[in-house]
């Protein structure tokens, strides 16, 4: 007679799949929980949507990823924007995060792989009290989004009925913490470009959720105890996402002080110049047309979509210590050293080899979408007429792999094979191309077999 222990008796799910499954079957269960509901005739202002759009509208939402073919603010429902903000919420903590966090509370053990979803997902390295973490995320993201609400409802206040103004707080706030980047305005923040107080708001909303937990609480401790330390991570986030943020804003305002910012006064110059540094790191809102933008700042909007927010986020793309590690090991080479050293410390071989991965997938990742875009799109233009297409599919599948909702205006014109492409962008991009190649394979690979050594001809 089996035991009480017998495998058999275990959940089907936590015995034969391994987290990462675990962890991308979560995601697509709530995207197509979300399709469905957006799909539903309560969920649109007018015409019920196709499911293709629906699909597009909630795996944006779930990846925190904001690109559209709707108008949200005008082709949605208030149902339909509110399933938004419940999508883009827990899509942006995980949905294994919440069902860890209920099950805690309501007294229920949590498997090993759960707890090892969740703390891949938010530190670097595991701690044994779990569920004192888990709340800490939870609690300090309430906490962060409700003073973010609190200011932009004093500032919506002014120019709407406060019920109205509350209402496009709380939207906007959950949406930039999630580095979602939905927005109720059909223009975006585009109104709000000279405006200090939505627009500081906004960014630091974007910042503080794109630089994850981790470094959210051991920032919040070393000022609480001088003592406390900060963690190699930690240094390495903070010094590239500032380095990331003021060189943004200063090539931005090189490259458009003459054009698309040429006519607006200092501080509003200043403020798009420090926004669209900014939100291209997977948070995605706008306060210019990107379709007007110079060649040269969108290659700069490209490269910081692609490097996108920090580990342990809400945002995408390869993101902040894999880009720095990456310079790191080619600053070390060109030194003659062997190993990886930050900080008088030494990165071990398997993390250098992870982020060399990573890249890789994420590049091949970008080229094959943006081979599909182009073939999919077809038509008879003539090439010079038809060559704008590579740089704004280009963007376009940028813009998805990094979860941002910048786009050069042709999302909403994709045909259906090109928004089916940009719905896989988007998945890999927030679940990882690497985590997603990883959950696809044999459970248990096979050890290699070694062969005698013999070099090749590299560079």
């Amino acid at each position: 007679m089996p035991s009480k222990d017998d495998p058999r008796k275990r959940d089907f799910l936590s015995h034969q799949l391994a987290p990462g499954q675990i962890f991308i079957l979560s995601f697509a269960g709530l995207i197509l929980a979300g399709a469905f509901l957006l799909w539903f005739p309560f969920s649109s202002s007018g015409e019920q949507l196709n499911f293709i759009d629906a699909l597009f509208t909630s795996t944006s939402a779930v990846c925190v990823t904001g690109l559209s073919v709707l108008d949200i603010g005008k082709d949605l429902s208030f149902a339909g924007q509110i399933i938004t903000i419940l999508l883009f919420q827990i899509g942006g903590l995980g949905i294994i995060t919440f069902s860890a966090f209920l099950f805690g509370i309501m007294g229920r053990g949590i498997s090993f792989k759960g707890r090892e979803i969740v703390q891949t997902t938010f530190l670097h390295t595991p701690k044994r009290n779990f569920l004192i973490i888990l709340k800490a995320v939870l609690i300090s993201t309430l906490m962060i989004e409700s003073v973010g609400i609190i200011v932009l409802y004093i500032r919506f206040s002014q120019e709407f009925p406060s019920g109205t103004a509350f209402y496009y707080a709380v939207y906007h706030a959950i949406s930039a913490f999630n580095n979602c980047g939905y927005s109720l305005f059909s223009d975006n923040l585009m109104g709000y470009q000279g405006d200090w107080i939505i627009n500081l708001t906004i960014m630091t909303l974007i910042v503080i959720g794109g630089i994850g937990f981790v470094v959210q609480h051991e920032v919040v401790s070393r000022f609480r105890d001088r003592k406390d330390k900060l963690s190699i991570h930690s240094k390495i986030v903070i010094y590239t996402t500032l380095i990331l943020i003021f060189s943004g804003a200063l090539f931005f305002y090189i490259f458009e002080r003459n054009h698309i910012i040429k006519d607006m006064q200092v501080q509003s110059q200043i403020l798009v110049s420090f926004f669209q540094s900014i939100t291209p790191r997977t948070a995605g809102f706008n306060t210019v047309d990107i379709g007007s933008l110079q060649n040269d700042t969108i290659l700069i909007m490209i490269i910081l979509m692609f490097i996108g927010a920090s580990p342990g986020s809400t945002g995408g793309g390869i993101k902040t210590t894999s880009a720095t590690l990456l310079l790191l090991l080619i600053w070390n080479r060109w030194k003659g050293y062997e190993e990886v050293n930050v900080f008088n410390r030494t990165i071990p071989k398997e993390q250098i080899t992870k982020t060399i991965s990573i890249i890789f997938a994420a590049a091949l990742s970008i080229c094959l979408i943006t081979s599909i875009l182009l073939l999919a799109g077809g038509g008879n233009l003539a090439p010079q007429q038809s060559r704008h297409f590579f740089v704004e599919y280009l963007f376009e599948t940028v813009s998805a792999f990094g979860t941002v909702v910048l786009s050069m205006g042709i999302t909403p014109n994709m045909n259906d094979i090109q928004k089916l492409a940009i719905i896989i962008m988007m998945f890999a991009g927030r679940v990882g191309p690497l985590t997603l190649a990883f959950s696809l394979a044999l459970r248990s690979a096979r050890k290699g077999i070694t062969y005698a050594e013999e070099t090749v001809m590299v560079g």
